[in-house]
């Protein structure tokens, strides 16, 4: 691609954590710690050649790599925010603390040239539909939305099969929308070089944004080619 292009990268990279991927055996997504952050510095470094000025890469990742990738893209781009994603289905390890959070890392090359902040309906009571949080006297403030903060507790795993395009490692619409809705522009340039079930093209496509995204597993291509050429409710309204 060529240089400064981007409006936004987003970048979903496997974790090296011995996960699968399409046919690929799990051993492939299990490198050696510094093999893998050598392949990652390469990545990062290509994304930000791309990248705009003005415009915003996303990373999303655990937090033990986010941190060592953010002291790598902080010479070329500015840290916005350390984005919490809350993980409901987070297991304890030992001799941790319980895991309960994906970290998106916000940079931006320079000042953003885009910044939008989405507001979010406020939290209720599934049974009572009563406000979950106490806002006293200023109620009346949040009835058309708060404020979307670095903290975001509302995500909720692709689990169902209604909403599911690919057996696993699949985000949920939502963050790719929130992404778009911060950064993105109608007409604007969306790359995801690790597009896997293609949830950030179709985020781009509904803003109407243009994008790229590839992966190295052809069966992927193919899925997003599939939900790019052939929107349906799944695709506009699911979860992921």
């Amino acid at each position: 691609m060529r240089t400064e292009t981007a409006d936004i990268v987003f970048l979903d990279p496997p974790f090296n954590l011995g996960k699968p991927y399409g046919r690929r055996a799990a051993r492939a997504d299990r490198l050696a710690q510094d093999e893998y952050f050598a392949y990652m510095t390469q990545v990062l470094s290509q994304a930000t050649r791309v990248l705009k000025h003005g415009g915003a890469l996303y990373l999303y990742h655990i937090p033990r790599w986010a941190i060592r990738f953010a002291s790598t893209l902080a010479p070329q781009l500015s840290l916005r925010h350390w984005i919490a994603i809350s993980m409901k289905n987070g297991f304890p390890r030992r001799n941790y603390l319980y895991p309960a959070h994906y970290c998106l890392l916000y940079f931006t090359k320079g000042e953003p040239k885009i910044f939008s902040r989405p507001k979010i309906a406020p939290s209720r009571c599934r049974h009572c539909r009563a406000y979950v949080k106490d806002y006293g006297g200023y109620e009346r403030f949040v009835r058309n939305g708060i404020n979307l903060s670095d903290i975001w507790d509302d995500i909720s795993p692709v689990r169902h099969s209604k909403y599911k395009h690919r057996k696993s490692n699949e985000l949920p619409i939502l963050v790719l929308r929130r992404v778009v809705s911060i950064s993105g522009k109608r007409g604007g340039l969306l790359v995801d070089p690790f597009a896997g079930a293609g949830t950030s093209l179709v985020a781009a496509q509904e803003s109407k944004m243009r994008y790229v995204g590839g992966d190295s597993v052809p069966g992927y291509c193919r899925l997003m080619i599939r939900r790019l050429d052939a929107p349906t409710k799944r695709n506009v309204k699911g979860r992921g």
